[in-house]
């Protein structure tokens, strides 16, 4: 068993954490707020996830505050024409995805965490690495050398991390153009179909959505996600003029939405998103391994990110009780993850041209194109599949490789 250190409390922290506690490892949780927080709004669970969530033991608790999902709907504003149509029934009448505001994901895997009494420090920024005698230690002005001794460091900060010149190869990273802004709202299944997100676009400058989220830790008022997306360098102009202008200009694309943009007052209250394609092309260091968004993040036109996240916790787990050293272990990680991953980072960087630039070309055969074709027999098999991060089969392969050992 091995004395292991994760640094960072999102999705992939404290699933790794729970998964090799579980294991027997020895861990401790390095947060750099002073206290452990979810960032951000709504996320969907893909099936992928799910399993994951399932071997967790997590799966009915998530579930009872998310809300399921059976599809996608994208249409053209103004004029409602169908452009996107995935149903999860055309795989498996079995088959859903989760909608959850990270605050309630969060609120599950935290308490997990509490209740295996895994030592978690916060207000601990981790500056750098210190390798001595095949062990890793933590810079940090929080802790002291002597108190941050490990095998193995998990890095699960994020696609900024301040660890990632540990890893084995020099980070690609390149900013995206277009961000979103992103709200939680107080939800009306009246209004929209809860079991659906749902979107409009005009071209692919334009794009509105909705995601019902299930509810919030301790309420049972049902919340969405609201989100706009918006070029980044238009995103002070967009403050400067005001949010009575920015709901008109909403407005003219989905009326519908009045009852939820009514909720906003100011843009205080929706949080301003960027995207940026990174990728670590090979996930680890000396006694460092990298999960989430440190190892790879894209665009959320698949709405993978978490699943993702948990998927690299699982395999890392299963690679460390499968591999007989830790540096056999790393290795088995990045095999366990390097198809999917980059299928599916490249899947969603090609997809970004057609829902988020200012390209005019691209969203013309989206609308041409896109909705007859997911009508096709079998290829609305793959279009599900693709959506629901089940191309490549990543559970299955990772418990094939754990088996092969």
């Amino acid at each position: 068993m091995y004395n292991i250190g994760i640094t960072g409390c999102g999705p992939a922290g404290l699933s790794a954490a729970i998964f090799l506690h579980d294991q027997g490892h020895d861990v401790a949780l390095f947060e750099r707020f002073d206290k452990p927080k979810p960032v951000g709004s709504g996320l969907m669970l893909q099936p992928t996830g799910l399993q994951v969530l399932d071997k967790l033991g997590l799966r009915l608790e998530t579930e009872a505050l998310g809300q399921r999902i059976d599809g996608m709907l994208g249409k053209i504003a103004p004029d409602g024409k169908v452009v996107l149509d995935v149903n999860y029934h055309v795989l498996s009448p079995d088959l859903y995805g989760v909608a959850i505001h990270r605050a309630s994901l969060f609120h599950v895997l935290f308490e997990a965490v509490k209740l295996r009494s895994i030592p978690i420090t916060t207000g601990c920024d981790i500056t750098g690495l210190k390798h001595e005698a095949g062990k890793v230690m933590l810079n940090s002005a929080k802790v002291g050398g002597g108190d941050a001794v490990f095998d193995l460091v998990i890095d699960a900060t994020g696609r900024q991390s301040k660890l990632l010149q540990y890893a084995e190869q020099t980070p690609k990273h390149r900013r995206l153009d277009y961000g979103a802004l992103w709200g939680t709202v107080s939800y009306d299944a009246a209004i929209f179909n809860a079991k659906l997100l749902e979107q409009r676009y005009k071209a692919a400058n334009v794009m509105v959505g909705v995601l019902p989220c299930g509810n919030l830790p301790d309420s049972e008022t049902p919340v969405a996600t609201f989100f706009w997306s918006l070029r980044n360098d238009a995103y002070q102009s967009t403050l400067n003029a005001g949010i009575d202008r920015w709901k008109v200009e909403v407005l003219q694309h989905w009326p519908e939405v009045e009852p939820l943009l009514a909720q906003f007052d100011c843009f205080d209250q929706l949080a301003h998103a960027t995207y940026s394609h990174h990728t670590l092309p090979v996930p680890y260091g000396d006694n460092i391994a990298f999960i989430g968004d440190a190892a790879h993040s894209t665009s959320p036109q698949l709405g993978q990110g978490a699943n993702m996240a948990l998927l690299d916790s699982l395999a890392l787990s299963s690679a460390l009780s499968t591999a007989d050293s830790i540096d056999d272990a790393l290795a088995l990680y990045a095999k366990m993850r390097r198809g999917h991953v980059r299928f599916f980072q490249a899947a969603s960087w090609s997809l970004t041209p057609f829902y988020q630039s200012d390209n005019k070309v691209f969203p013309w055969l989206r609308d041409l194109f896109f909705e007859p074709v997911s009508k096709i027999p079998f290829a609305d098999r793959v279009v599900t599949s693709l959506g629901a991060g089940l191309l490549g089969k990543p559970n299955k392969r990772i418990e094939k490789l754990s088996l092969r050992r």
